[in-house]
């Protein structure tokens, strides 16, 4: 082939090329256009492919979502950081969502064999509820916490349940409050064999799914755990945020407030051994509590929406 003629070829692959990619001209035209057959045409595509003429790139349809979440990862130190669009002001709606994408995130980690160790509540209950697995998981699922009396379908038992059931696992029970009547109580059901092998198993698990709660709303869940806990005093010890019942200042520390010497629930030592710590939290007044959760290091993963995630932001900015 004379170098004239290969240069004549060369020119038609880069205006085919031109037609298709930058154009959006379809291959049909493409042919009718310039005489060409659509055989000649589609293999035409195809040799700039391979020879590596053409660069696609795939753009997220969330725009700045993905950026947004890579800021929070990185300030919060954490691997990955979720943030769904805000689609409505429902906040039924948004947590839906979010726990869409937590799920998402959690089946790209799970595997047979796995243990998941679980909080109750309204986000590790939505989870559940958007849990559609294409197939059944060989794992475990554990409470990580005592149960709350009242509170039947976020209740820690009833989901451990229904994400086993979801999964095609099975689950463990814990028959214990999550917060006991004093330090000497919790220490005594720490010690009941069937409450010590249930948490045992807690703390070799692979996987930690948790709500993060907020404490200084007079409708936070945390303020109903124990008839004993009081409002003022909760504010008075500094607490920003909840994790698996234990309440965390502003450092991400846990604050000195007498509940946290009661709670039946894993430590947060313990919780920092399990190798994937996902979270999900919705709503705005959750911003404080997640920048706090974020400062002690307690996750991997963060399921969040997208006005809470401009929000936990702009407070994590504020420590670098």
């Amino acid at each position: 082939m004379t170098n004239s003629t290969e240069f004549e070829r060369l020119r038609r692959l880069h205006k085919v090329l031109v037609m298709f990619y930058e154009q959006n001209i379809s291959q049909a035209k493409i042919a009718e256009m310039t005489g060409l057959s659509h055989t000649t045409v589609n293999r035409l595509v195809k040799e700039g492919q391979e020879r590596g003429l053409v660069e696609i790139t795939v753009k997220s349809p969330f725009g700045n979502m993905t950026d947004l979440g890579a800021i929070i990862a990185e300030l919060g130190r954490i691997e990955n950081a979720i943030v769904v669009p805000e689609v409505s002001t429902d906040p039924q709606i948004t947590i839906k969502s979010t726990a869409d994408a937590a799920v998402a995130a959690l089946f790209e980690t799970l595997e047979d064999g796995m243990t998941i160790a679980i909080s109750g509540g309204v986000g590790v209950s939505a989870i559940v509820e958007a849990m559609k697995p294409k197939r059944s998981y060989d794992v475990t699922v554990v409470p990580a916490t005592g149960g709350v009396q009242g509170k039947y379908y976020t209740d820690v038992n009833h989901v451990s349940m229904a994400m086993a059931e979801k999964l095609g696992g099975r689950a463990l029970q814990l028959h214990a409050p999550i917060i006991a009547g004093s330090r000497e109580a919790r220490d005594t059901l720490l010690d009941v064999r069937s409450i010590r092998d249930v948490f045992d198993t807690a703390r070799t698990a692979d996987i930690a799914v948790m709500g993060i709660g907020s404490v200084r709303e007079t409708t936070s869940t945390y303020l109903s755990l124990d008839r004993d806990i009081d409002r003022d005093d909760v504010l008075g010890s500094g607490a920003c945020g909840e994790l698996l019942a234990h309440l965390i200042n502003a450092d991400g520390k846990p604050c000195d407030y007498p509940a946290n010497d009661r709670v039946v629930a894993l430590s947060l030592d313990e919780l920092r051994q399990i190798p994937h710590r996902f979270a999900i939290a919705s709503g705005q007044h959750k911003a404080e509590p997640i920048a706090s959760i974020l400062r002690g290091d307690f996750l991997t993963t963060l399921a969040i929406d997208e006005q809470t995630a401009y929000a936990v932001t702009d407070i994590l900015k504020g420590d670098a």
